[in-house]
């Protein structure tokens, strides 16, 4: 799936659409968020925490690296890989932790990760289109494909849904 967003308002409602159409129940999900900087990752990521119910300050992970939200059952945890070397560096994060309850992990920069990284259910990758960016869609296990199944069947999203080749 692709849409083109010219705009912020369209960068949080792909991030809300992401929300609606989360598999919640049972077990963690992995989203890997790629783009260049200033492609809108981090606007994607926040629009998706708020439309899952965190109120309040939703700070970029940048220097931070992890930060985390308890959400009733489910904890989200956003993190940004940029200022890491590497795999070894991802290691020391204890990422996979997380991953032993009910989580959702949004994972910025997850090239920098490699194998340290858990694998995606969603990757989403936003890149530059002249003055607006696209968004490309790729579900990567099977709670992915319900994910960006649900995802497509979001007719709120129609006005971004693109035909791009």
């Amino acid at each position: 799936m692709e849409l083109l967003l010219p705009d912020v308002t369209a960068t949080e409602a792909m991030g809300a659409g992401l929300a609606r159409a989360f598999v919640a129940g049972g077990g963690s999900a992995v989203l890997h968020l790629h783009g260049d900087l200033g492609a809108g990752k981090t606007t994607c990521a926040r629009s998706l925490l708020r439309s899952l119910g965190v109120d309040g300050a939703i700070r970029s992970p940048t220097y931070t690296l992890v930060e985390s939200y308890e959400l009733g059952e489910l904890v989200c945890v956003h993190v940004d890989l940029y200022r890491l070397e590497g795999p070894l560096d991802v290691e020391e994060l204890g990422l996979r932790d997380f991953l032993d309850g009910h989580c959702l992990l949004l994972v910025e920069w997850p090239e920098k990760g490699g194998t340290a990284l858990p694998r995606a259910d969603v990757a989403l990758t936003l890149s530059y289109r002249e003055a607006a960016r696209v968004a490309h869609v790729e579900a990567r296990s099977s709670r992915g494909s319900r994910w960006a199944g649900n995802l497509e069947r979001d007719t709120s999203l129609l006005p971004y849904v693109s035909n791009i080749t």
